[in-house]
């Protein structure tokens, strides 16, 4: 089997979209479209992955630094046949190549397992189309093979009729492309060398050109407007959704979930509507999640209850925990088993001990916090002076009292009490009460300003 080259084009530049963006690095699901392709491809372990760029090539090239790509610059737009042109220098003769578009994002990988197992010289990848209003139309002979791919605009009465599309993919022995590539003329309605017109020019040297034909509609559209996008984005997540409910996942409105990077679920986890997920995020067992929640890199174990209007962004919550409503965990957050963190409370860079809790309108930073501590309503954890942070320690079972202050560096020993009210400056030892308020004053028949 000859080694496998891909060539993903991704010189559109979006136009339809009125954006200067390029088109590949509109996100979709969260991630660059061009992103959900080079992982979709990456899985058949090509040899090589070329992708041809044009306007905003150093965008694109920026945005995929990081990955192995072989890049190549169609500096004019002179169509799709031209845009392939500019990468086939770089692809071995010995080589299959298979050609996608970089806006049909959406393709799966069984699919593109489909059109490899051909062997056609020229294979092209093809789909039925309830609408096929603006797609290139697949003329067959009478054997089943493709006799040409007529433009819409080209096309006449009859053919418009045809409901099997072209898709843009295709696959062929980088030697004989590399040769049908180079008798493409601009002699068209749209003066550009169109990838489209290899098929006759294949068919007149006798190579063997055939549709395989893809049984999802959904996951080959492209994208060329932000109408498409949206339509492309509620196809991918309502896909999501059904794997996870196949999975054993009780989704309240499949329909209203966005799950933007990985999510793991274990068993009888149930998800409240409008709900999204980013990144990495692992729910244990018998989770449950409110609605208008949005949870990123987060580990949630079993048993844990996130309730309404939640939001977790690298956080750690382990079993048994209670988060929210309205609550905001930030990156750094560990809370341990059993702890609580009510409404209005924010959290980060802290870890909350065991059975610990702070149930309202709190803010607890850079904070080591241990087992079976109550903070009370409205304390603050004073852990920056305007260059440095610092730490707050509060050992087990410390009962901190509403509306208190603690200015970092501060420890809080074993068993200590805070009074309400208090600003805590010095270290409290274990057992202490600590009481840093201003002495009550009552002044009697006080008589408050008046009006003139």
């Amino acid at each position: 089997m000859k080694p496998l080259e891909i060539c993903i084009l991704a010189a559109g530049m979006g136009s339809r979209m009125k954006s200067d963006m390029p088109k590949v690095l509109h996100p979709l699901a969260g991630q660059p479209m061009l992103a959900h392709l080079l992982a979709t491809v990456q899985a058949l372990e090509p040899s090589k992955i070329h992708v041809v760029v044009g306007q905003g090539a150093a965008l694109v090239q920026q945005a995929f630094a990081h990955r192995e790509i072989c890049w190549a610059l169609q500096a004019q737009q002179l169509g799709t046949g031209h845009a392939v042109m500019q990468a086939l220098s770089e692809v071995s003769a010995r080589s299959r190549l298979l050609i996608l578009a970089g806006d049909g994002p959406l393709i799966s990988l069984s699919t593109l397992k489909l059109l490899l197992a051909s062997d056609a010289d020229l294979a092209v990848l093809t789909v039925d189309q309830p609408d096929p209003t603006n797609y290139g139309r697949i003329v067959r002979d009478n054997s089943g093979c493709i006799k040409a791919i007529v433009e819409e605009r080209d096309a006449t009465d009859e053919q418009r009729l045809l409901t099997e599309v072209n898709t843009g993919v295709m696959l062929a022995a980088a030697e004989q492309l590399k040769t049908w590539v180079g008798q493409l003329t601009t002699n068209n309605v749209q003066g550009e060398y169109l990838l489209t017109d290899i098929v006759a020019i294949a068919g007149a040297a006798g190579a063997r050109v055939e549709p395989v034909k893809a049984t999802d509609a959904g996951e080959l559209q492209g994208i060329n407007n932000f109408i498409q996008l949206a339509q492309a984005e509620r196809f991918y997540q309502a896909r999501q959704a059904e794997q996870l409910m196949l999975a054993g996942v009780h989704l309240v409105d499949p329909a209203r979930i966005d799950i933007r990077g990985n999510l793991t679920a274990g068993r009888n986890v149930h998800i409240d509507a409008n709900c999204i997920f980013e990144g990495q995020v692992s729910l244990g067992d018998n989770v449950r999640i409110g609605p208008n929640c949005v949870i990123k890199d987060s580990v949630i174990e079993a048993g844990v209850e996130l309730k309404a209007f939640s939001m977790l962004d690298g956080a750690a919550v382990a079993e048994g925990c209670q988060v929210g409503p309205f609550a905001r965990l930030r990156p750094g957050t560990r809370l341990l088993a059993k702890a609580a963190v009510g409404n209005f409370v924010e959290v980060k860079n802290t870890v909350l001990g065991a059975g610990s809790k702070a149930s309202h309108l709190s803010y607890l930073g850079d904070a080591s916090i241990g087992a079976q501590v109550n903070i009370g309503a409205g304390t603050i954890t004073c852990n920056y002076d305007g260059v440095s942070k610092h730490q707050t320690v509060i050992e087990d079972r410390v009962f901190v009292g509403s509306n208190t202050a603690l200015v970092a560096p501060v420890t809080l020993g074993a068993g200590a009490t805070v009074a309400a009210g208090s600003t805590i400056t010095k270290d409290v030892k274990q057992q202490q009460l600590a009481v840093a308020r201003s002495r009550q004053t009552a002044i009697d028949n006080w008589q408050g300003p008046r009006d003139k």
